[in-house]
């Protein structure tokens, strides 16, 4: 089997105020395949956001070992992380973070202006090819307000894409969204993962864990089950404990 996309050991994070220290994270052991789709699950105050940063290289763990696609990160300087994190990943976000006075290309080619390896043609070539992939090419010279929200986050996957990352994550990517355009973004998210992508999604909500392969569940910044999902006829379930 190849090296894991997403490698975590015994990750902490922890926060200090008026001197008392908080774990928002504590003992986090992780693996990630190539090709996995899992969603990160539980309560409100668990820790998802926390570790969702962490694997982003959006932030730092306070302990442990985190290592993706093949790098340690540990000892990276802000330079170093930054050219992983454009290289390696791409981020599909709650509020969409699109901005305002960019096109629709304009906002998907943000990603690719820190890229020194395309030519300024390849770069447009790489943008229209991410909007037909979500089906918004009709739509690339319009604004983010002329865009219903399902069309938004549509945009905000291209975004995601055009990179070509390694690792995909989303933060509660259909929390803004109804229940017909979410349902639509997760056909979307589905369908790029059957491509063969590699998804991490943060999700309160059931019926979108239930798309990916695996869910990871966390209680109190621990990981207290990992478990293949019965939708994808799995039929065994770990449970780590919780604390």
């Amino acid at each position: 089997m190849s090296a894991p996309v997403i490698a975590l050991k015994g990750v902490c994070k922890a926060f200090l105020t008026d001197d008392i220290e908080t774990r928002a994270l504590d003992g986090v052991h992780l693996q990630v395949q190539r090709g996995e789709f899992i969603a990160i699950a539980g309560p409100s105050g668990c820790g998802k956001s926390t570790l969702l940063g962490i694997l982003g290289l959006l932030d730092n763990a306070s302990s442990g070992e985190y290592t993706l696609a093949g790098t340690p990160v540990a000892n990276l300087d802000n330079r170093a992380r930054a050219a992983l994190r454009n290289r390696e990943i791409g981020f599909v976000f709650q509020a969409f973070n699109l901005i305002a006075d960019l096109t629709v290309e304009e906002n998907v080619a943000l990603p690719l202006q820190y890229r020194s390896d395309l030519s300024k043609r390849e770069a447009q070539a790489w943008v229209k090819e991410a909007l037909a992939r979500v089906d918004m090419s009709h739509r690339a010279r319009h604004y983010p307000s002329q865009l219903s929200g399902g069309q938004q986050q549509r945009v905000a996957v291209a975004r995601a894409l055009v990179g070509r990352p390694t690792l995909i994550l989303a933060d509660e990517p259909t929390g803004n969204l109804d229940s017909r355009n979410a349902e639509l973004v997760m056909d979307l998210l589905a369908q790029i993962h059957a491509d063969g992508a590699t998804l991490c999604m943060v999700t309160h909500d059931p019926r979108s864990a239930s798309l990916a392969r695996r869910t990871v569940s966390l209680f109190d910044g621990r990981v207290v089950e990992d478990h293949l999902n019965t939708g994808h006829r799995a039929d065994r379930t770990t449970v780590l404990g919780a604390r």
